[in-house]
């Protein structure tokens, strides 16, 4: 059996029930791309519909973990048997663990944060990368976060990995700069999404407090991977400040920044 003929491009979001991420695959779809989805709660059927129904796109839904090896595997099958090059990727998923690391939060938590935020996103990316190289084409997001510019108190290895997320972003983009292949890590700030309620924080004074629209952030971070930018700090003005003033205030009262909005209890 031939593979299908679409002279419509191909993106794959990965994270893509909710969010950042159900926006940014809406994003692609209104601008003529079909979509392979995951996430790995049941609401990426939902979302496949949805997004079917809204957009007219071809979209395929994946349950898969991406926390482990044989989840992002699948995925790689799954993007294989669609018999179509990838054009996009939005590597999205991701999750928080708030609190006290040494005396508050579960272990298997903040493993299974690395083991999304940051060892799905090599993994992924080492897939996916030599084809679009070989083809001297491909566009990849990285979802990166503003909390990569800051360490984060009550917050330690979610910010950690964010970190480790823009300075990959920003080194395999170098790495690809005169492959036809461009690298943009998006930067959001507090987002209205399951986010911090995912991550125990909902008492905490960034859960409680003002956050930016999901499809604001998605629409600001499709543009800037259109435009081949390198990253984009997405959303309000204050996190640009943030941006901004991360790169010369010291870690040490970034740090005591970070405690007073993510410290539990501090939304009282």
């Amino acid at each position: 059996m031939g593979a299908p003929t679409t002279e419509r491009p191909l993106a794959v979001v990965t994270g893509a029930s909710s969010g950042i991420g159900y926006e940014l695959a809406k994003q692609f779809a209104g601008h003529g791309y079909d979509l392979l989805i995951a996430a790995e709660d049941p609401g990426v059927a939902q979302a496949e519909a949805r997004l079917r129904q809204e957009t007219g796109a071809t979209v395929t839904g994946v349950q898969v973990d991406l926390a482990t090896y044989d989840g992002v595997e699948q995925l790689c099958r799954d993007i294989a048997a669609t018999g179509r090059p990838v054009d996009a990727v939005a590597i999205n998923a991701g999750r928080g663990a708030g609190g006290d690391f040494t005396r508050g939060t579960d272990l298997r938590d903040e493993l299974n944060v690395i083991d999304l935020n940051v060892t799905s996103t090599v993994h992924l990316a080492k897939r996916v990368l030599p084809d679009m190289v070989s083809r001297c084409a491909g566009r990849v997001l990285f979802t990166s976060s503003i909390a990569s510019t800051m360490p984060g108190s009550f917050q330690a290895v979610y910010n950690a990995s964010k970190a480790f997320v823009q300075s990959f972003s920003e080194a395999v983009r170098n790495e690809l700069k005169d492959t036809g292949v461009t690298v943009t890590a998006l930067m959001p700030g507090p987002t209205d999404t399951d986010f911090f309620r995912r991550a125990d924080m909902e008492d905490t004074r960034v859960g409680a407090g003002k956050k930016d629209d999901p499809a604001e952030v998605a629409e600001q971070g499709f543009k800037a991977l259109m435009r081949g930018d390198d990253h984009v700090v997405a959303g309000s003005l204050m996190n640009k400040v943030q941006a901004v003033a991360g790169k010369v205030v010291p870690d040490t009262a970034k740090a005591e920044m970070h405690r007073k909005m993510a410290e539990p209890g501090s939304a009282a």
